[in-house]
């Protein structure tokens, strides 16, 4: 199947990360701990650009820089540079932001994904380093705010921005790109992503026959997509009418769900870039060797190694590589039990539960894990009650031994799912009659009669064989 994109659906992304793994910010030794502190409280004359105050760059900002672009399959620059990008806006209180404009760390990279048609490659145009700005805080909504808060603890902050080319075609591939980076990101221990503002995205969006708009300040992969329907479907329909999409700046109202209109779009001409007088040129690329050092097995790797180190199918690899706590819970369970069993239970089951849940793998235990899936491959319980075990231990905590004894869930034995098997048939010949007649649904329901009067302890697989055999004995009406 070719997927078909007829109305020149072009999405890019920028995306800021915050380098939030860091003890201190980009330029200062304010702390990076902010996030659950009073507003104003990790703040000192650098990071707030009070007169006479000069930056000091953080060595290991720039290591963490270098580990993501290498990760991104980047090319890592001879010598690069900070830059002034000029403009105000109430939370930049230098009235310029410290970034990098000609000589960026990394640039010409890519990613691979899911597309919507098979792998698609998502060239990485650039990855450059610079400062958070500050968070406003609107008193309503954006339009009709009554005043702004400024909080701007997070001021200073390391951020890498990682701009793509735009070569997502839909919402969906969006999504996949962002889950995907934030992957690499996590198995890099670059950033936590479950801190607020850990990662913000701007989408540039365009249909065939207009312009791009840039949709500011998106925070979850779910309002990328979301944000992207919308604007492409707005776009379509003002073409449709007969308008021209011009470029733009837009808000994005995860609230209601639409974006809102900000201003035009600025030209890099008018930030008037140029080179930060209080930072020196950094030459970067003879440290690269020394960083490729400190790389860890990325996800894609990882997904090899598991498909043929353990034998998996690659869709279970995948599942299982695409969250780096995932992948570690499994290697453990896989050192105590059949590895293939273990890939099977973790990347079917226990992932669905958990997201389900909205919860992380560390809410399990690895010999809890471990100790259901021995229990199914020993024959001494079903895959049912393997399922249930997983979902009790998760909603009410607990061990799989005592939800076994407290349940009830150790198999029948043989005789007793033949007897039940016996009565099953005596009692339905309705159905029975059905199933002899060609209606093969009806034997489904005749393995749910055995399986109620188990009290769901029979191997359902086992019981619908046993039942085929004891309709072959029947005597021919």
């Amino acid at each position: 199947m070719v997927y078909e994109n007829p109305d020149g659906v072009k999405i890019g992304l920028e995306i800021h990360v915050q380098l939030n793994k860091l003890n201190t910010k980009l330029f200062c030794g304010c702390s990076t701990d902010y996030h659950n502190a009073e507003p104003n409280t990790h703040v000192c004359p650098v990071c707030l650009g009070l007169p006479g105050s000069l930056p000091v760059l953080n060595k290991r900002a720039v290591e963490f820089a270098m580990k993501v672009g290498l990760a991104l399959n980047c090319n890592i620059v001879e010598q690069t540079q900070f830059h002034r990008k000029n403009y105000y806006y109430p939370d930049l209180p230098k009235g310029f932001q410290t970034t990098q404009y000609d000589y960026p760390i990394a640039s010409r990279g890519k990613v691979v994904i899911d597309g919507e048609d098979g792998e698609r490659i998502i060239r990485i145009t650039r990855a450059h380093m610079e400062e958070d700005p500050g968070k406003l805080l609107h008193m309503g909504s954006i339009e009709k705010s009554k005043g702004t808060l400024i909080n701007y603890n997070r001021s200073g902050m390391a951020l890498i921005e990682i701009v793509t080319e735009p070569d997502m075609r839909s919402p969906k591939e969006a999504r996949r790109f962002l889950d995907k980076l934030r992957s690499i990101l996590e198995y890099l221990d670059v950033f936590n992503g479950d801190l607020e503002g850990a990662m913000r995205v701007d989408a540039n969006i365009s249909v065939m026959g207009g312009d791009r708009v840039e949709v500011k300040n998106i925070s979850s992969h779910k309002g990328v997509e979301k944000a992207a329907l919308y604007e492409i479907m707005r776009q379509k329909n003002f073409v449709r009418r007969g308008g021209k999409v011009v470029l733009e700046t837009r808000h994005f109202d995860e609230q209601r769900g639409v974006t809102l209109s900000m201003r035009s779009k600025e030209e890099e001409h008018d930030y008037r870039y140029f080179p930060e007088p209080d930072l020196v040129p950094m030459r970067v690329a003879d440290r690269v060797p020394e960083v490729i050092k400190t790389l860890p097995e990325l996800p894609d790797a990882k997904r090899e190694r598991f498909t043929s180190q353990y034998g998996m199918a690659d869709m279970h690899a995948k599942a299982l590589t695409s969250d780096i706590k995932v992948a570690n819970f499994y290697e453990h369970v896989a050192l105590k039990v059949d590895p293939g069993a273990a890939a099977v239970w973790i990347a079917d089951v226990l992932k669905g539960e958990l997201n389900y849940r909205d919860i992380s793998v560390d809410a399990f235990k690895v010999e809890d894990m471990a100790e259901i899936i021995e229990l199914v491959t020993g024959n001494k319980i079903t895959e049912r009650s393997g399922v249930e075990i997983i979902r009790t231990i998760l909603d009410n905590g607990g061990t799989p031994a005592a939800v076994v004894k407290e349940k009830g869930l150790i198999k029948v034995e043989d005789d007793i799912v033949t007897k039940a098997v016996t009565e099953a048939l005596a009692e339905n010949p309705e159905a029975l009659q059905d199933y002899l007649g060609g209606k093969e649904k009806s034997l489904n329901f005749l393995v749910g009669q055995v399986m109620k009067k188990t009290a769901g302890r029979s191997d359902a697989r086992t019981t619908r064989e046993m039942l085929l055999e004891r309709i072959s004995e029947l005597p021919p009406k």
